[in-house]
C-alpha cells in the first residue's frame, strides 16, 4: 500500500531527464514499496544518496519518489529497467528541491498552525484499515517514534505552504491571457475537416473461407437491423458492446473526431449527406463490414475559443507554474551546498 501525507493530490511528474523540477506535490510520505526489499537500490540500512547544505537524503526517500513518478511500478514488477535512469535522475532532483523548500521554509520561520496539523494528522491516520496496521507502518519508518512521524507531517506542510505562496499563487492564468494567447496563435487551433462517429464493426477471422465470409455478412445485416431500431448514442453503443468485434467496443464504439484524410473514402462517401443521429448502411472495408452512427461534421477551420478555454487555461498555468518552479529551483540551488553521493 502506498501510503500518502493528507491533502496532497498525487500528481504525476514529468521524467524527462532534462527536467530540473517537475510539476509534483511534495514528496508522498509512504511504506517502501512492496517488492523493495527486493531492490538493489534499497538496503536493509538507509543509503545516503545526497547531501543538502548538510541534511542527508536516503535511498529510502529516492525509492519513495520514484514509485510516485511511476505509481504503476508493481504492475510491472518494479520500475522498467528503459525508464529507470530517467525515473532515478527526476526523483533525485524532485527529493533535492524539496530539501531546498523545506530549508528555506525554515530559514523564513514558516510554522503551521496546530488545527491545520491535527487535521493532517488525522487524515494521514485514515489511510489505514486498522490501529494495527498503523502501528506497523510508525514502527517500521519511524522505529515507533510518533514524534518523528508528526515531524514528517510537518515538514510536509511547509513545503506545501511555500510552494503555494512561491509558485501555486504566481501560476495563475486570467481569462484575458488564455484568450491574449488564442488570438495570438490562431495556427494552434486550427482543424482538419473532422467527422464524430460510432462504429460496429464485423470482422472476419484470417484468410477466412467464402462461407465465413458470407457468415460475416450475415452477422453485419443483423447488427444493422438493430442498429436502425437504437435512437440514441447509448444505446447504438450498448450495441457495439455486444456485437461489435473492434477494439472501439469497449468505449461503446465511440471514436473521437477523426480527420478525413484518415478515414478510408468510401467511410467518408456514406457519412456525407447524413444528419447527426443517423445510421450508414453496411461499409464494407475490405472483407470487413462496418456501420456507423454519425454525430458530428465539422469542416476545416478554426476551433472556437470557447470550446478551447478551459483545456487551454489548465495548459497555460501548467507551463506557467512549470517556468516558476524551475526558477525558484535555481534560486534555492544559488547559495546551495549539494553533494550527490
Amino acid at each position: 500500500m502506498m501510503t500518502k501525507l493528507p491533502a496532497f493530490g498525487l500528481l504525476l511528474l514529468t521524467t524527462c531527464a532534462c527536467a530540473q523540477v517537475a510539476s509534483h506535490a511534495p514528496t508522498i510520505l509512504s511504506q517502501p514499496p512492496a517488492d523493495a526489499a527486493a531492490t538493489p537500490a534499497l538496503t536493509a540500512v538507509a543509503k545516503p544518496v545526497a547531501r543538502v547544505n548538510g541534511s542527508i537524503l536516503t535511498d529510502r526517500d529516492l525509492l519513495r519518489e520514484e514509485y510516485a513518478i511511476f505509481p504503476y511500478a508493481r504492475q510491472h514488477g518494479g520500475i522498467p529497467k528503459d525508464l529507470a535512469p530517467q525515473i532515478r535522475d527526476g526523483a533525485l532532483k524532485m527529493i533535492i528541491f524539496e530539501e531546498l523548500v523545506y530549508q528555506e521554509a525554515q530559514r523564513r520561520h514558516l510554522t503551521v498552525l496546530p488545527t491545520r496539523m491535527q487535521k493532517a494528522q488525522a487524515d494521514f491516520r485514515k489511510q489505514f484499515a486498522t490501529p494495527n496496521e498503523f502501528a506497523a507502518f510508525v514502527q517500521s519508518e519511524f522505529q515507533g517514534s510518533q514524534e518523528l512521524l508528526q515531524e514528517k507531517i510537518r515538514r510536509s506542510l511547509l513545503i506545501e505552504s511555500l510552494l503555494k505562496t512561491e509558485v501555486e499563487s504566481k501560476s495563475i492564468v486570467t481569462p484575458a491571457e488564455a484568450r491574449a494567447f488564442y488570438d495570438k496563435n490562431p495556427a494552434q487551433f486550427r482543424h482538419p475537416e473532422l467527422f464524430t462517429f460510432q462504429t460496429i464493426s464485423i470482422l472476419p477471422p484470417d484468410h477466412p473461407t467464402a462461407e465465413q465470409l458470407k457468415e460475416c455478412r450475415a452477422r453485419a445485416e443483423q447488427a444493422l437491423l438493430k442498429a436502425k431500431a437504437a435512437k440514441t448514442s447509448e444505446a447504438f453503443g450498448l450495441l457495439a458492446e455486444k456485437v461489435s468485434d473492434d477494439d472501439y467496443r469497449v468505449v461503446m464504439g465511440q471514436h473521437k473526431p477523426v480527420a478525413v484524410d484518415q478515414i478510408p473514402p468510401q467511410v467518408v462517401k456514406s457519412l456525407l449527406g447524413l444528419k447527426p443521429g443517423e445510421i450508414t448502411g453496411i461499409v464494407p472495408i475490405d472483407q470487413a463490414y462496418t456501420i456507423l452512427h454519425f454525430q458530428e461534421h465539422a469542416p476545416a477551420g478554426i476551433t472556437k475559443f470557447d470550446a478551447v478555454r478551459t483545456q487551454l487555461t489548465k495548459d497555460l498555468q501548467q507551463k506557467k507554474k512549470n517556468q516558476i518552479r524551475s526558477t525558484f529551483d535555481q534560486q534555492l540551488r544559488k547559495n546551495a551546498k549539494i553533494e550527490v553521493l
